[in-house]
C-alpha cells in the first residue's frame, strides 16, 4: 500500500533539489485508501541544541521537527507524532540517562537522535532494555550493526572510500590524517591509512585533538613540514572550525596548500556548517548523499536535515502499515522495501563528492544507489571509478 519510491526520494519543502510538491499527496494516498482515524505515537528527539557540535545537531533537530509537523498537519496520513525532546548539550554523560528518561516516561519506542558515535554507543544499552530503536542520521565510520539502530546516513563504503579514492586519483597518494580523539576520528583515520597503504600510498602524519580543543598551531606547522598531497579532516565541531580556518591561512601564504594543490577533505562537512566557516571553507571537498543546489545564508538544506526528515517519514510509513512484533524482526522481513538493508540496518544511498566554490557546494562526481557495506566485506558494493586517473605534476 505504501508508495515506497516517494518515501525514498522525499525532499524537505523548499530546501532540497528535485522537490516535487506532489510527493506528499502521493505519499498520503499510498498509506491507505480513503480517510482514516490517526493513531498517535510518542517519538523521542535526542539532539544537542547547545555545545561544541551544536551546528551539526541543529539541522538534524530542524529536519526531525519539520517532518513531525508535516505528518501531523496532514490529516490524510493515519499516523501522528508527539515529540519527547531532550537536549544533552554535547555532554556524553547526558545521553544514556536522557534516552532512558524518554523511554521510561513516555510510550516512545523510537528515538531520532545522537550525533557522535560515542553518544550512539552510550544509548544502545538503554534501547536494548526498552526494545526500542534509534534512527541515527549522521555519517559514521562503519564497523557496527545493532538490532536497535537504523543507520540512515553514510557508512564506510559510502563516505571514506569514495572521497579517498577520488583524492588519490586527482591529487596523489600522500595523505595527512587529523581527527577528534574518539571513535569517529580513530576509525576514519584507520580505514584511510589501511586503504592508502594498500594502494601504494603513504600516510605522512596522523594526529588527534580532544573534542573542543582549538589549539591547532602545532598541527598546522607539522602539516606544513610534511607537505602531503591532501589532508583528511575528521575533526568535529569547534576543533574542526579552528583547524579549517588555520589551514585556509596556510594556503594563502603557501601555494602548496591552496585547494587546487593540496585540498582539505571531509566525510561530514555539510551546508549546515558553512555559515560558521565563512570564506575559510572555500575549496574544501566533502562527500555526502546529497548537496543543496540553492543553499541559504543560514545553512539550511544539508544532508543531515534531509536524512532526519526522511527518517521520520519512513517511520510514519512503517507505522501506518501496522507493525506487529519486534521492530528489528519487521525490518528483517520488510526493510529492503524502504531501502534499509535487513542484515545491517544501513540505508542504500546516492554518493556525491562536492567542493565548496563561491560559498556553496558544487558536485564533482556522483554514484547512485550505493548499497551499504559497513564492514568492508563486499567489494561489489564499493563505488567504482571508470574515468582514467589524473597525474598530478608539480613544478
Amino acid at each position: 500500500m505504501v508508495i515506497l519510491n516517494q518515501i525514498m526520494h522525499w525532499r524537505s519543502p523548499g530546501r532540497h533539489s528535485g522537490l516535487d510538491k506532489s510527493n506528499m499527496l502521493l505519499l498520503r494516498r499510498g498509506f491507505f485508501y480513503g480517510e482514516s482515524m490517526s493513531e498517535t505515537f510518542d517519538i523521542g528527539v535526542l539532539y544537542s541544541r547547545s555545545g561544541t557540535y551544536q551546528a551539526l545537531s541543529e539541522p538534524l533537530f530542524i529536519g526531525t521537527m519539520e517532518a513531525i509537523e508535516a505528518v501531523n498537519q496532514d490529516r490524510a496520513i493515519p499516523v501522528s507524532f508527539t515529540p519527547i525532546t531532550r537536549d544533552p548539550a554535547c555532554d556524553l554523560s547526558n545521553y544514556a540517562p536522557m534516552c532512558a528518561d524518554i523511554l521510561s516516561n513516555s510510550s516512545a519506542k523510537h528515538v531520532v537522535g545522537c550525533v557522535t558515535s560515542s553518544s550512539r554507543k552510550e544509548v544502545i544499552p538503554e534501547l536494548d532494555r526498552a526494545q526500542a530503536t534509534l534512527w541515527y542520521n549522521v555519517p559514521y565510520e562503519g564497523f557496527e550493526t545493532s538490532a536497535r539502530v537504523v543507520y540512515s546516513h553514510a557508512a564506510t563504503n559510502q563516505n571514506i572510500l569514495p572521497i579517498l579514492g577520488w583524492a588519490q586519483r586527482h591529487f596523489g597518494n600522500q595523505g595527512y590524517l587529523v581527527g577528534s580523539n574518539y571513535i569517529w576520528g580513530w576509525e576514519t583515520c584507520r580505514v584511510a591509512r589501511t586503504r592508502l597503504e594498500a594502494s601504494g600510498g603513504r600516510v605522512l602524519g596522523e594526529r588527534y585533538l580532544p573534542l573542543g580543543d582549538m589549539s591547532v598551531e602545532a598541527l598546522i606547522a607539522e602539516i606544513e613540514r610534511a607537505r602531503p598531497s591532501f589532508v583528511l579532516n575528521s575533526l568535529v565541531g569547534a576543533s574542526s572550525y579552528a583547524f579549517i580556518a588555520a589551514y585556509a591561512d596556510l594556503g594563502r601564504r603557501d601555494p602548496h596548500f591552496a585547494p587546487e594543490n593540496c585540498p582539505l577533505l571531509s566525510c561530514n562537512l555539510t551546508e549546515a556548517e558553512l555559515p560558521v566557516l565563512g570564506d575559510a571553507a572555500e575549496g574544501m571537498i566533502s562527500v555526502g548523499p546529497s548537496f543543496c543546489e540553492t543553499p541559504t545564508a543560514d545553512g539550511r538544506g544539508s544532508s543531515l536535515e534531509r536524512t532526519a526528515f526522511q527518517s521520520v517519514l519512513t517511520l510514519a510509513a512503517i507505522l501506518a502499515e501496522g507493525v506487529s512484533g519486534p521492530f528489528d524482526s519487521y525490518l528483517a522481513e520488510h526493510g529492503a522495501r524502504y531501502g534499509i538493508d535487513p542484515a545491517t540496518h544501513h540505508k542504500t544511498l546516492d554518493v556525491h563528492i562536492a567542493q565548496v566554490r563561491g560559498g556553496a557546494f558544487e558536485i564533482l562526481h556522483s554514484w547512485t544507489d550505493i548499497a551499504p557495506d559497513p564492514y568492508l566485506t563486499r567489494p561489489s558494493r564499493h563505488p567504482q571509478f571508470r574515468d582514467p586517473s589524473l597525474t598530478v605534476v608539480r613544478a
